[in-house]
């Protein structure tokens, strides 16, 4: 049973800086691109950027030049280094595959706001 757990989120104010981690069972992060998501209030869910099994990333304009994707094989963790954050960036952070996600974990809100 795969299991993902985001967390790190919280509330920061514009130009600030947050990391946040998804640690994940049943699940071998390394065998999988991997991705995080978000979603803000009233939109959809968006891809933000991803992790492949040979290590290229991939990120949406909106965040290019400010988020970095990284991954731990050894935790089986993935992370999002996220910095210049801007209240557009405000949105439940969520991660999963990027091809055919598997069940979504709770995400970890993260608020952008002076």
């Amino acid at each position: 049973q795969v299991q993902l757990v985001e967390s790190g989120g919280g509330l920061v104010q514009p130009g600030g800086s947050l990391r946040l981690s998804c640690a994940g069972s049943g699940l071998r992060f390394s065998l999988n691109t991997m991705a995080w998501y978000r979603q803000a209030p009233g939109k959809q869910r968006e891809l933000v950027a991803s992790y492949s099994v040979s290590s290229t990333t991939n990120y949406s304009d909106s965040v290019k030049g400010r988020f970095t994707i990284s991954r731990d094989n050894g935790r089986n963790t993935l992370y999002l280094q996220m910095t210049n954050l801007k209240p557009e960036d405000t949105a439940v952070y969520y991660c999963n595959t990027l091809v055919r996600p598997r069940p979504w974990g709770q995400g970890t809100q993260v608020t952008v706001s002076s």
